[in-house]
């Protein structure tokens, strides 16, 4: 009896066995489909910053040894999450690097993407006024007019901004347009503020606005976070591959958080869209140190932030269904990549006491 069962068994293994095999050889896909924030300049498509630094991390080499391209795909600064996420829910798009609500508004109709890589605590959001107007802060806004793009991240900043107040959207005329369209209409007077990014800057520059208000001094959860997003299917798909992507995104975190390669990151990276100068206002006197804005860690401030994204989204009305936090981050390929380039000990997690208003 113990032979027959033995000999069952044997040729169950071989018959199984080419089968196993063949899913262990599964072919990578010929190309790697890549969202991320573009520019159009002089006729030229150009990419934000991180997706050209991501060349720092040897992405490209290390997909073309698996015989692998990368095929960017661009999205208009004017309309950021709605053309990855469009992308995402059509398969069109395999990553993305991009900010945190978003993806949070397209998980909220079924899990579709999560959160392979931070990209730290790296993005400031400001408020501005016309330059002559009075206003000196928040408050003084009441019941005026604010520019502010609904749905984008920087969304979290404004509403943290006023519930700090003991204010909400009610108590302000709140024109839903783009960051293009809210910066001209602040400088043709239509509105009585601007929220937006570090292209505030240049309205400063321009002498047709004034800053009153920005994250840099802010709680650090409060600024924008978002990193690496991947496509549930890819991941499931193909793991291995999703891996060495990952690896390579913290390598180039990595290297960008050295202070020694500061200068040539903003020289040659993150000047692709906006002049030197303003880039480096926005760097400049941060609450946070430059080494931890490019912290890809899943610490507690990252995981307490997206619970108040989420949450956010849910309470303002964005997303009609709960978001399930554990669906949409998944630290386990940074834990390995962490290890592989023993980097384990490079970065510190941090808690940061929350100072909201309650929901």
């Amino acid at each position: 009896m113990l032979r027959k069962a033995f000999y069952r068994l044997l040729i169950i293994t071989f018959i199984t066995a080419p089968a196993t095999a063949a899913l262990a050889r599964e072919e990578a896909p010929k190309v790697v489909r890549i969202a991320a924030v573009a520019y159009n300049i002089a006729g030229k498509t150009t990419y934000l910053n991180g997706a050209a630094a991501l060349t720092e991390g040897g992405l490209e080499e290390t997909l073309a040894r698996q015989g692998v391209k990368i095929e960017w795909v661009p999205a208009s600064h004017a309309a950021v999450g709605p053309i990855i996420n469009e992308g995402f829910a059509s398969g069109k798009v395999d990553f993305a690097s991009y900010g945190d609500l978003p993806p949070v508004i397209l998980n909220a109709n079924k899990p579709t993407v999560q959160l392979v890589a931070p990209w730290g605590r790296s993005g400031n959001s400001y408020l501005v006024v016309p330059a002559k107007s009075g206003a000196q802060s928040i408050e003084d806004l009441k019941g005026k007019r604010i520019a502010l793009h609904r749905g984008r991240p920087w969304e979290i900043a404004f509403a943290n901004l006023l519930e700090s107040k003991g204010l909400s959207f009610k108590d302000f005329k709140i024109v839903n347009v783009n960051p293009q369209v809210g910066a001209a209409a602040l400088a043709s007077g239509t509105v009585d503020g601007f929220f937006g990014l570090n292209d505030a800057h240049i309205l400063e520059q321009r002498k047709v606005g004034r800053i009153i208000w920005s994250t840099k001094n802010a709680p650090p959860d409060w600024k924008l976070m978002g990193g690496l997003w991947a496509s549930n299917d890819f991941v499931k798909k193909y793991p291995q591959l999703t891996q060495a992507i990952v690896t390579a995104y913290v390598k180039s975190n990595y290297w960008i958080s050295q202070e020694a390669n500061k200068d040539k990151y903003i020289k040659e990276y993150a000047t692709n869209a906006l002049p030197e100068d303003v880039v480096r206002k926005d760097y400049d006197n941060d609450i946070v140190a430059w080494k931890d804005r490019w912290s890809p860690l899943y610490d507690d401030a990252l995981k307490t932030h997206y619970l108040r994204v989420t949450s956010y989204a849910k309470h303002s009305g964005l997303v009609r269904n709960e978001v399930n936090l554990d669906q949409l981050i998944n630290p386990r390929f940074v834990e390995h990549a962490l290890k592989e380039l023993n980097l384990e000990d490079y970065w510190q997690s941090r808690e940061i006491p929350q100072v909201h208003a309650k929901q």
